[in-house]
């Protein structure tokens, strides 16, 4: 079949838009030479509070410019417009990206996404593959009390799955906040019986300016950071003195639960995860360090893994109404760093 070139210019420009079109609700970053190579890596956004439509691209690009993982970051998407907004809870395109996922870091707060949607999430997690699980995701998913969803079990306030996915998978829901919030920062402790895992290897100075979260994780968890709550905001403030240090609260702990298909998951939580705790150049190799123990390398995880950042970092300080506007996927796009 002959195709005159004018015809064959909107063919290539249908083709263009067509590729375009398919990636504008997601963030997709190649990767180069890294021992992620062959491993893919979703990170999902979308959490009205902690600026994770911030944090998790920047994360994302590390892991891939520095560890060869390719990612893809998916966001909360307004339908009407395409712009990231944090409070459309119900819509996360791209979750079908989960389906030859290695590895899912997820930030989210309170979503209730369509069952359609919702799906890809949970043959994720019944396949038995690894999370990563930042700060509200104690509390990923909210549904009604007279939702009718198979999956509304998933849900933070379930009496069928009692605390939902965060409780039963994650080993923590939504409790209360330990260190006053925006006043009291956190440090990150070390756990001394932990102190040789993998995850932590070259681990050190780990501060964020999110307040310490209550946290009662289960028996089979093994706690690898407690979080110290500090009389302000800065890294070099003083603890708290008092009860609020005693116990000093888990802000990091790893699990492996059996799911009821029969396999085990990998599962990663940290209370901690605003964009502007990933400032903190340790808290960054951990959870690099965790990314690769998620998928099994562990034992090749470095003495001290590449955390530098990629191209400028900036974060919004965390807090309700403090999205910024107007900005689609494609505005975290890697350009040339």
């Amino acid at each position: 079949m002959k195709f005159s070139r004018r015809t064959l210019v909107l063919l290539c420009t249908g083709a263009s838009l067509t590729i375009a079109s398919h990636a504008a609700d997601r963030a997709v970053y190649m990767p180069k030479q890294g021992l992620g190579e062959g491993k893919k890596v979703v990170l999902l956004s979308g959490d009205e509070e902690y600026r994770s439509e911030e944090a998790l691209p920047q994360l994302g690009k590390i892991l891939s410019q520095r560890h060869g993982f390719h990612c893809t970051v998916l966001f909360s998407i307004n339908p009407a417009t395409g712009e990231i907004d944090p409070k459309t809870t119900n819509n996360e395109p791209g979750l079908e990206t989960l389906d030859e996922a290695d590895l899912c870091i997820m930030s989210l707060r309170f979503r209730n996404w369509p069952d359609a949607q919702m799906k890809h999430f949970v043959d994720y997690y019944l396949a038995g593959k690894p999370f990563i699980a930042l700060r509200t995701s104690t509390h990923a998913f909210a549904y009604p009390a007279e939702s009718t969803s198979p999956y509304a079990k998933y849900g933070w306030q379930s009496k069928v799955w009692p605390g939902g996915f965060g409780k039963q998978v994650l080993g923590e829901t939504w409790v209360a906040h330990h260190g006053a919030h925006k006043k009291e920062a956190t440090r990150g402790i070390i756990e001394a019986s932990a102190k040789d895992h993998p995850v932590l290897r070259g681990v050190e100075d780990i501060f964020g300016t999110t307040d310490v979260y209550t946290a009662n994780p289960p028996a089979d968890a093994r706690i690898l950071v407690r979080g110290q709550v500090l009389s302000g905001m800065l890294p070099s403030d003083p603890p708290v003195a008092g009860k609020k240090n005693d116990p000093v609260q888990p802000i990091v702990w790893i699990r492996e639960p059996q799911n009821e298909n029969g396999k085990t998951n990998r599962v990663l939580t940290t209370t901690m995860g605003a964009a502007t705790d990933l400032e903190s150049e340790g808290l960054r190799r951990l959870l690099v360090n965790a990314a690769l123990w998620g998928v099994g390398l562990e034992s090749k995880i470095p003495a001290k893994t590449d955390v530098t950042l990629v191209g400028d970092y900036k974060p919004s300080m965390y807090g309700f109404d403090g999205a910024v506007r107007g900005v689609k996927p494609e505005a975290h796009a890697l350009r040339g760093d």
